[in-house]
């Protein structure tokens, strides 16, 4: 019986090794598919009338950011439960989108530090600030230069929250698993914990001065 278990058991111990690389293959297999599933959801959103309902609350709201969420929360509640979806998951895309190191180096510079909660909360303003603005700092974050103002914080948090608070006084009901948030998040949009990885190349501060320079200059002059 000894010689029977030596004998077998370097067969044993193959086949487990071996079952657990067919493991170990399955979850980055299914890892991938998660990540490719959640791009094509992202690069699918259509933010049109994402756009069109940000820059009507920027031009009435006149640089005043809480009657801009207030603007936004009306505007929502006159739309279908699907369209204020649509609005939260064009919001997710910007947000994934802004989600760049160079974005990061503009806030570390305009604020002078960066949090997980504070670079999210700089990623709403900067979306706040409407289409082309956000656009023109995606393609260069150098361009906040003309549009940042030195006394003020650049966080907007509560753009977070509107689709949400639409959705509860359009459907009557307080929020639960069919509300926009959590809607987004089983369709990959997340960008909290299972966002998808900061696109770019990290810096450091002594780099900074030759990342963004016109940026750079005008908060150390």
């Amino acid at each position: 019986m000894k010689q029977i278990f030596l004998i077998l058991m370097p067969l044993f111990l193959i086949l487990l090794g071996c079952k657990k690389m067919e493991q170990t293959e399955k979850t980055k297999n299914m890892s991938n598919f998660i990540k490719v599933k959640s791009n094509i959801v992202v690069d699918t959103i259509k933010t049109d009338k994402f756009w069109t309902i940000i820059g009507h609350a920027v031009k009435e709201s006149k640089g005043n950011d809480d009657l801009k969420e207030q603007i936004l929360i009306s505007e929502l509640k006159k739309l279908s439960l699907v369209e204020i979806k649509n609005f939260e998951f064009a919001f997710r895309k910007c947000i994934i989108d802004a989600d760049e190191f160079k974005i990061m180096a503009a806030m570390k510079i305009i604020e002078g530090y960066v949090s997980d909660d504070s670079y999210l909360y700089f990623r709403c303003w900067l979306i706040g600030q409407g289409k082309t603005i956000f656009q023109e700092t995606l393609k260069n974050p150098d361009y906040l230069t003309n549009v940042v103002n030195q006394d003020k914080i650049h966080e907007f948090e509560g753009l977070m929250y509107v689709a949400t608070k639409a959705y509860e006084i359009k459907s009557g009901k307080k929020e639960d698993e069919s509300f926009p948030r959590n809607e987004a998040g089983k369709i990959g949009l997340d960008y909290d914990f299972g966002a998808p990885p900061t696109k770019g190349v990290d810096w450091t501060e002594d780099e900074l001065p030759n990342l963004l320079p016109k940026l750079y200059s005008k908060y150390n002059d």
